[in-house]
């Protein structure tokens, strides 16, 4: 059987579905990924070296401008087919939770656990307590500007964004949950991610060690090898509309 049609069949008998996302999957909504070539003030920087509370405190309006572009990018963007094929999966009594690495994600999903924080929620980075983004912030320059950070009402610390920087650990509770989620799955489908980042690639390597299938979908070849492992290379727009056509004719896959 061929791997579409196989997946199709294992998504059709699935109960409980984990969808696990990756940058890829936001890639062909227009948001930039870090492998993208960037212009303006940030043409000539690492955004990984931006991504570290060492680097917010350096220069912290350096960072700060560089996540309000980030947010503009995103608020900018629509959800793409891949991204509406999730809360599609859950037809037929399916149980569907994503779970995402991503900081951008905003469709119609109901169950979403987000592993690394998000963009819309900044908080202190002296006391963490969650903060407001000031509305002349919602909107800067396409190609970025030096802004700033809003001040805490509590403590008059800098606001920081809400996400999880390199060196920081995850959300416990939301690590906890996404465990949990993909240790009680029958299928995880993993899109658009390369399993390097750690601890967030050890979600399919539990999902597969309890005894779900694995679904990868990627434009490049990223499964293990294992036995309840399927490969699906392409792009995830059109891989998953394939999936939810397939399903949607609620006949049982050859």
């Amino acid at each position: 059987m061929e791997p579409m049609n196989r997946a199709a069949e294992i998504i059709w008998n699935a109960k409980r579905i984990v969808c696990f996302s990756g940058a890829g999957i936001s890639a062909a909504s227009g948001i930039h990924t870090y492998q993208d070539t960037l212009t303006g003030l940030w043409a000539d920087l690492d955004p990984r070296a931006l991504d570290s509370a060492s680097a917010f405190r350096e220069n912290p309006k350096l960072v700060w401008g560089w996540y309000l572009w980030r947010r503009q990018n995103a608020s900018s963007a629509q959800p793409n087919a891949a991204h509406l094929a999730f809360p599609k999966l859950g037809s037929s009594g399916r149980i569907v939770s994503v779970i995402t690495q991503n900081v951008d994600e905003r469709a119609g999903s109901n169950c979403v656990l987000h592993l690394h924080g998000s963009l819309c929620t900044p908080k202190c980075f002296a006391c963490h307590r969650p903060g407001t983004l000031p509305e002349q912030q919602m909107a800067v320059p396409v190609d970025g500007a030096l802004v700033e950070p809003p001040r805490c009402g509590r403590c008059n610390g800098k606001l920081r964004p809400g996400v999880v920087w390199y060196g920081e650990d995850l959300p416990s509770d939301v690590w906890k949950s996404a465990i949990a989620l993909a240790k009680s799955c029958d299928v995880l489908i993993s899109v658009g991610t390369s399993g390097i980042v750690t601890p967030a690639a050890d979600i399919p390597r539990l999902a597969l060690l309890s005894g779900a299938t694995v679904i990868h979908v990627n434009t490049e070849h990223v499964s293990t090898g294992a036995e309840n492992e399927l490969m699906l290379v392409g792009k995830a727009t059109e891989v998953l509309t394939d999936l939810c056509a397939m399903l949607s004719n609620k006949v049982k896959p050859l």
